[in-house]
């Protein structure tokens, strides 16, 4: 970038609320007064807006409250002038029904926060699994420059001796728990153990993956994503995370000069060469719409064909953990493994490339991060399915799943309620086998509400007896990214809208060839029709509030379940508030 600057003090969009010698502009500086600020401190300045996602429900934010501090001082050190400003703090654990059916919520707080408020760049605090995605749709939209400060992975799980993978283990843990093979004892030393410190999970979840893609994305400081949580570098890079803002709003390095087709590219083989959670297809999608790139699941499927996961990282690879993919070298390491993959030239928010940015890169630990000649799996971690099932599309995680399922024919067993479902697989008496094809509707974006976490349907305590540990699993859910296993996700559209999932019944057999990309039920097409004439639309879920607005305007999975009017391209942006 020029080292001369594009922003002069008196063209910083804080100096139309400070600048003017105006009755309004005197009330501004008034009330900054009040707050015990001299003039010369805030005018004529950049004024950065940290938007912090912390609260005390939301433990993989719970260094947040220090770490703003370290934004703080970094803003001060450049001759900027900090403000914090809390956003809704969608956490993983305790929203309910699911943390998805509110990020559309905080992307419009993040773009409405900073467009009425005298910013003249934000750091973005997030990392449990939804922050991410909404605090960059709603910045992507707001046009102002912008950086994202990753909250960085926990450190490992540990319990007698074995390490622990946050969400992987839980799931694996419960299993036997349900088997009868682990005794209170055990179960409570596991709760104990697997999640130790502040951070996200340490697994490639949802939240790594996310992390991870802002950082291929060029949002990030090179290689952010993969500082620990309790690391000490994060603070380091918090610090400079302030400090580099404050060089952006000079320059003027606004989101729109990053986020190009092909920044978008470059994420998704990222995303596919870390073993990303399933969870990326609908963020990735819905945040290429809010920059006007038109980012589609069959352009995920064909980079899904030809990118190898080089990530070893639970649960796609089977080894290690996030503490060791840094130790390892980190996402800057994996980048430079995939670098003649990438479009090196995509600019980043350094100001420089993101060539320059991999510069010196190197790889400590290549079972860790695998050369490309050793994959931990030959394609990447993806793959898009169609049929007459999901004529949208639907998802699936290959390397996570049992290989003996990636051709399966099978009886569907249905569900239309996830406690239905639960009640079935409780069940030790369940008319149940290996082969059956469990299946869960009404769980998408308008039937959960919200699309929760469902996917992973357990494997009923009759097979789990029997030692079964998969099975084919298909729903119009998501499935945590710390999960595992032969789940089909994501089906569109949905059933609660009509979908073909809506028609199935129990007993017909449903066939997933997923080397040809294809997922049906094998029955005739004159039998659909009259069940499609048959079928009910079921009452919507909500009447008022929040919900009735997300029902009216969601779009589906394949869309990024972004709302219809929020989406680039559909009308003009508010723009600047007027200010008299």
């Amino acid at each position: 970038m020029s080292a001369k600057p594009k922003k002069t003090p008196d063209t910083l969009r804080s100096s139309r609320w400070f600048g003017p010698d105006d009755l309004r502009s005197f009330g501004h500086r008034s009330r900054m007064m009040q707050l015990g600020y001299a003039e010369e401190e805030f005018r004529g300045r950049p004024i950065i807006g940290i938007l912090n996602t912390w609260s005390d429900l939301n433990s993989c934010h719970g260094h947040f409250p220090e770490r703003v501090k370290d934004v703080k001082r970094g803003v001060q050190m450049a001759g900027g002038f900090p403000v914090e400003m809390p956003s809704l703090s969608v956490d993983e654990s305790f929203t309910k029904p699911t943390s998805m059916l509110y990020r559309n919520m905080l992307a419009m707080e993040v773009e409405e926060t900073i467009r009425s408020h005298p910013l003249d760049g934000v750091v973005l605090m997030g990392g449990c699994d939804k922050t991410t995605p909404g605090l960059v749709m709603g910045a992507i939209t707001a046009g102002v420059p912008m950086i994202y400060l990753p909250a960085g992975p926990m450190l490992r799980g540990h319990y007698a001796g074995k390490i622990l993978g946050s969400g992987s283990d839980a799931w694996k843990y419960w299993d036997e728990r349900r088997a009868g093979n682990i005794s209170d004892e055990e179960w409570l030393g596991i709760q104990g153990g697997i999640a130790r410190s502040v951070g996200t999970c340490m697994t490639m979840g949802t939240a790594s993956t996310m992390t991870a893609i802002t950082d291929a994305l060029g949002l990030t400081l090179p290689g952010a994503s993969s500082i620990p949580a309790a690391d000490s570098g994060h603070q380091r890079m918090s610090s400079e995370c302030g400090r580099r803002i404050v060089d952006m709003v000079w320059e003027d390095l606004t989101p729109d000069q990053i986020l190009t087709d092909a920044a978008f590219r470059n994420a998704a083989i990222i995303a596919m060469a870390t073993g990303c959670s399933t969870n990326a297809v609908v963020h990735l999608i819905a945040m290429a719409r809010r920059a006007g790139v038109d980012l589609t699941l069959d352009d995920l499927d064909a980079l899904g064909r030809t990118t190898p996961l080089v990530a070893n990282v639970r649960p796609a690879g089977k080894d290690y953990l996030m503490e060791d993919f840094f130790y390892a070298g980190g996402l800057r390491a994996l980048m430079k493994q995939m670098e003649e993959r990438l479009e090196t030239s995509c600019l980043t928010v350094t100001g420089k490339t993101i060539g320059e940015n991999l510069e010196g890169a190197e790889v400590y630990n290549d079972d860790v991060i695998r050369p490309l000649s050793n994959p931990v799996y030959h394609e990447g971690s993806l793959a898009v399915l169609r049929g007459n099932l999901c004529p949208d599309g639907a998802v699936i995680k290959p390397a996570a799943c049992d290989p003996a399922y990636h051709v399966h024919e099978g009886p569907a067993l249905v569900f239309d309620s996830y406690p239905e479902m639960k009640a079935a697989v409780n069940d030790p008496d369940l008319d149940v086998t290996p082969d059956h094809v469990m299946v869960l509707r009404n769980a998408g974006p308008l039937g959960g509400p919200g699309f929760p976490e469902w996917g992973m349907l357990p494997i009923p305590t009759a097979l789990v007896r029997q030692g079964h540990r998969d099975m084919l699993r298909i729903s119009d859910a998501r499935m945590s990214g710390t999960s595992y296993g032969a789940c089909v996700l994501h089906v569109a559209p949905e059933s609660f809208v009509g979908g073909p999932l809506a028609l199935l019944k129990t007993g017909d057999i449903v066939r997933l060839d997923l080397p040809n990309r294809t997922l049906d039920m094998l029955v005739d097409e004159a039998e659909l029709e009259r069940r499609r004439a048959d079928w009910t639309p079921p009452e919507p879920k909500f009447q008022r509030g929040w919900g009735h607005m997300f029902s009216k305007h969601v779009t589906q999975a394949d869309k990024g379940c972004d709302f219809d009017y929020l989406e680039r391209g559909h009308g003009e942006a508010a723009g600047e508030p007027e200010i008299y």
